[in-house]
């Protein structure tokens, strides 16, 4: 299967303003990393194989805290915790000391889910940089922890 983002077809048209910019570059990178772990992870989306793995990291944690560790705001961390507490992959629960807060762990079925993905994570990594070289890809993540 061929993944295309469209970017192959700009490319070959006149050069404009959008094109040398590094959030266009991004969205473009973005969304060929979206295509290919869909197709190679269909069962997680990537906040959510984040998630698991960040649990899996650091055990219970508020959903609050989840949300910083994952660079994720209120909102989002919310809707990503509840579509994995339906799949049975979290568990949830007032913390003891204060009953607005939520506790987050891993569940049997999320550590399931976990391992499965993890296997294929690489994959996803691979496939989405197969135009760089080792030492590229290396420099490329060096640059990216930067920004």
């Amino acid at each position: 299967m061929t993944l295309s983002t469209g970017f192959e077809e700009m490319t070959n048209h006149e050069s404009s303003p959008v094109d040398d910019q590094i959030g266009f570059k991004l969205r473009i990178a973005n969304q060929r990393y979206l295509e290919i772990i869909a197709s190679v992870v269909p069962e997680l989306t990537p906040a959510q194989f984040t998630v698991l793995a960040k649990l899996a990291e650091e055990g219970s944690v508020s959903q609050n805290q989840l949300g910083r560790l994952v660079a994720m705001d209120a909102a989002t961390i919310k809707g990503v915790v509840d579509r994995l507490r339906e799949k049975g992959c979290v568990n949830s629960a007032p913390s003891e000391t204060d009953m607005r807060r939520r506790i987050i762990s891993l569940s049997e079925q999320g550590k399931v889910h976990l391992h499965n993905a993890a296997e294929r994570v690489q994959e996803v990594s691979d496939k989405t940089l197969t135009k760089l070289n080792q030492a590229e890809r290396e420099h490329l993540l060096v640059l990216l922890d930067r920004i």
